[in-house]
C-alpha cells in the first residue's frame, strides 16, 4: 500500500488524506464535513479516505495515532496535518494558505 500511497499524494493537486477508522465516532461525524469540505473546494483538492486498520503500515509512515486525522499532501511532501474535527468552513480557511503555493 505505501508504494501505491506514494503515488496517490504524488501529484500535483492537493490531497487530503482523511486518516480514519470504522469504529471511530468521530470520523462519522467527521465524513458529511469532508463532502461539504470538496463542494466549497471546487474540485482544487483532492479528497482520499485511509483506514487505519486496513493500512496500518501507511498509519505507522505518517506516525497516525489518532483518528480522524487529516493530512495535506502535494508532490508526496506532508504540507499539513490535524487530528480532530472541525467544520468545512474553518477546513476551508485552514487548507487555503496551501492550495496557494
Amino acid at each position: 500500500m505505501n508504494a501505491k500511497f506514494n503515488e496517490l499524494v504524488g501529484g500535483d493537486q492537493p490531497v487530503l488524506v482523511d486518516f480514519f477508522a470504522e469504529w471511530c465516532g468521530p470520523c462519522k461525524t467527521l465524513a458529511p464535513i469532508l463532502i461539504e469540505l470538496n463542494r466549497l473546494m471546487e474540485g482544487r483538492i483532492r479528497i482520499v479516505k485511509i483506514d487505519v486498520d486496513k493500512n496500518p503500515s501507511v498509519a505507522q509512515t505518517y506516525r497516525v495515532q489518532g483518528v480522524p486525522t487529516l493530512a495535506l499532501f502535494r508532490r508526496g511532501e506532508l504540507l499539513w496535518r490535524q487530528s480532530g474535527v472541525q467544520s468545512a468552513a474553518a477546513l476551508q480557511r485552514t487548507l487555503e494558505p496551501f492550495l496557494n503555493r
